[in-house]
């Protein structure tokens, strides 16, 4: 009796709901009632339009690293489903590859990488195991964000006693506003291609976060305009774009060779440049020894600087991909301008 009262105060409700899931399909509404003429069945034809009307599946997306999945979110918005791999701190070259990552890639309707070799350590394997047809080389859903990229620092001649070296070039690109940019934009296009019915959201974001990027550059040029120039120290060459996208100068590294743990004489002879050259900041990721750093910044009176690369990596840039540069910017030109 308590299921008939309820399923009759539902009518009134259901006539509504059948008449606009009708109007916009074009359905007759006379032909519903001709099928939904006992309550069960209204409330199973109600259901499904309602299903049909208000459903829509989200682009499931795998991305490899915090800075791509962060531009990723401000295109894809409500539109797609984000799972990161490699967490904020962690060395973006030998990511933890757990094999719950095989299960995500699995059933991932896209794969975002930064290519460049800069996963190559770690993400092939992984691949291998997910067997899914999406994202292999050659698919709309396997998406590299250095495609579009003026690649620096492209060797003319592999060879592994220089270093870690990449193929393709230098792979830390993000951070290089401009950069960040063209990676939006290429991945609008892809999620377009992925999901046509939503492309012109895609587009809308992107122009979104577009607006909001040129308008932060504006701001953040004129914070280290009076900084060009400038020598600063890094642990690792992964801050080059940085450099260059604002005029600074990193020349010198802790680490003798890219990817080989500095000696105490490559120490001692950076600490040497860095008082010839007045170089007073050292620069270190979350994932680099920073004890290291300390040392060289006590035998030249510099200082120290926390960065990261990825949202997160370092405490205030949780808030996204212009949350990590307004960091990255204003500390480092605190830095810089502090009397020595």
């Amino acid at each position: 009796m308590n299921t008939i009262m309820k399923t009759n105060s539902l009518i009134p409700f259901l006539k509504r709901r059948d008449a606009e899931s009708a109007e916009k399909r074009g359905v007759s509404l006379s032909s519903l009632r001709c099928f939904a003429t006992s309550a069960p069945l209204r409330l199973l034809v109600a259901a499904l339009f309602f299903y049909g009307a208000t459903a829509q599946a989200k682009l499931n997306l795998v991305v490899t690293t915090p800075d791509l999945a962060a531009i990723a979110k401000e295109v894809g918005g409500d539109q797609v489903e984000i799972t990161t791999l490699a967490r904020p701190t962690e060395d973006p070259h030998f990511v933890d590859a757990k094999p719950s990552f095989i299960v995500k890639l699995n059933k991932a309707d896209a794969l975002i990488e930064g290519g460049a070799e800069l996963e190559i350590g770690w993400l092939s394997p992984l691949l291998n195991g997910a067997r899914n047809a999406k994202i292999q080389p050659g698919q709309p859903g396997r998406i590299l964000c250095s495609e579009g990229i003026a690649m620096r620092e492209v060797p003319t001649v592999l060879d592994r006693s220089k270093g870690d070296l990449h193929a393709a070039g230098n792979p830390h690109f993000i951070v290089d506003p401009l950069n960040a940019r063209i990676v939006a934009q290429h991945l609008a296009d892809a999620f377009g291609k992925l999901d046509a019915k939503s492309a012109e959201k895609f587009r809308a974001n992107f122009d979104k976060f577009a607006s909001a990027l040129d308008a932060k550059m504006v701001e953040w040029q004129k914070t280290m305009a009076p900084l060009k120039g400038r020598e600063v120290v890094a642990y690792h060459n992964s801050w080059l774009y940085f450099a260059e996208g604002f005029g600074l100068k990193i020349e010198f590294f802790l680490e003798p060779k890219p990817g080989i743990p500095p000696s105490p004489a490559h120490l001692a002879e950076v600490m040497a440049k860095m008082k010839e050259t007045n170089a007073r900041v050292v620069i270190v990721d979350p994932y680099l020894n920073r004890q290291t750093a300390e040392t060289a910044a006590r035998g030249t009176g510099a200082t120290v600087l926390d960065v990261a690369q990825f949202p997160g990596g370092v405490k205030g840039t949780d808030g996204g991909y212009i949350a990590l540069m307004d960091y990255l910017v204003n500390s480092l030109a605190k830095a810089l301008g502090e009397k020595k």
